[in-house]
């Protein structure tokens, strides 16, 4: 039996990635495709509410939206699409060049990289670059999905469970910034990136015009991750990308935009004592910017969820769990409130998550 007076003990845990936040214009569309194409075939939750909290976020008005969240079996973080439902999201003033201030991509695991190449080569995107080879951090390319988020899939051997899809779930985010050394210090004292897997200088064609080279400095992080609890396991190991453009002056991503209008709005990730960790976010003078201070209820799922800044503005969030969903109707949830947190869930416990699959388009 587990002892709970050793749980204020424990340090905070960053057990994973939990989500890369999109922002859409047709939720459905988007999950549709990504379902179909990319295995994200779990629906977690949907729901439609207000959101209250982020008003510093939305020039002080209380936008409506709804929200799904979807995952990828393979293993990896999921996909919290999300759609404005009382505006009309607006997209960013000039196409998001790698290196410009904020989530540039978000990157995919696959377990066969050539297979995933071969896979979205058939979808004629309108953007998809050369299969780049490497050893250190895994062979990779870059495509454009049908909205014009940039998505990197890279080689990773990390597999939660096997599925039909080569390519999982949330391998991690490459993300632009103005300072890569005070960057690097952000993701790891705050959370936990402390091993450089790949730091280079290097030159590679701009996604908007692959005539034309940019200059960057490029330092990949990843998780020490000393214990990982809950979902931990599903959602494997992760990176950090850090890209600083050093032959031009990158634009933020969201200027003048609202968190939730169109592209990529946040980085979410699974953590497991969220006090613990906002007084440490405050003490390195990261302090949390919104906090819902005991638990939310979004619909299905229930938590506490709360937001950082990087560096250069772009949002991290961090939500601790404390119920989900297993098979609504028999309503039986999933509580994690009073479970060691150091602790994995039983795999056969999180793959009962394969109720919520979705098998055609909604």
């Amino acid at each position: 039996m587990t002892n709970l007076s050793e749980h204020h003990t424990m340090p905070d845990i960053i057990n994973g990635i939990q989500q890369v936040g999109i922002g859409v214009s047709d939720i459905k569309v988007v999950f549709n495709w990504y379902r179909k194409y990319l295995g994200f075939d779990i629906l977690l939750f949907k729901d439609e509410a207000s959101a209250t909290l982020m008003t510093q976020y939305t020039q002080d008005e209380v936008c409506q939206r709804n929200a799904y969240l979807s995952l990828n079996m393979l293993g990896g973080g999921g996909l919290e699409i999300w759609q404005f439902t009382s505006r009309t999201p607006e997209k960013p003033k000039a196409p998001v060049v790698l290196g410009d201030l904020g989530i540039n991509a978000m990157k995919l695991r696959t377990n066969d990289v050539e297979a995933s190449y071969e896979t979205l080569k058939k979808l004629n995107l309108n953007y998809l670059t050369a299969l780049t080879v490497s050893n250190e951090i895994g062979s990779s390319f870059y495509f454009q999905d049908p909205w014009e988020n940039l998505v990197e899939v890279v080689q990773d051997n990390y597999a939660f469970s096997t599925t039909k899809n080569s390519i999982g779930g949330v391998l991690g985010a490459v993300i632009g910034v103005s300072n890569i050394q005070e960057s690097i210090k952000f993701y790891k004292n705050l959370l936990g990136y402390g091993t450089v897997l790949y730091e280079k200088t290097i030159e590679i064609p701009l996604n908007t015009n692959p005539d034309k080279v940019g200059r960057y400095r490029k330092v990949v992080l990843g998780h020490s991750r000393p214990k990982i609890g809950g979902f931990g396991e599903l959602l494997g190991p992760t990176q950090i990308e850090l890209l600083q453009a050093l032959d031009r002056e990158p634009l933020k991503i969201f200027e003048n935009r609202l968190w939730g209008d169109l592209g990529y709005i946040h980085i979410c990730f699974d953590v497991h004592g969220m006090k613990k960790l906002r007084k440490r976010a405050h003490s390195l003078n990261y302090p949390f910017t919104v906090d819902s201070a005991d638990s939310f209820d979004m619909g299905d799922a229930a938590g506490h969820f709360s937001y950082v800044e990087d560096p250069d503005g772009t949002l991290i969030e961090f939500v601790e769990t404390h119920k989900v969903p297993i098979f609504k109707p028999l309503g039986l949830y999933l509580n994690l409130k009073n479970r060691n947190p150091a602790k994995p869930l039983p795999k056969w416990l999180v793959r009962t998550l394969g109720f919520h699959r979705i098998s055609k388009d909604i």
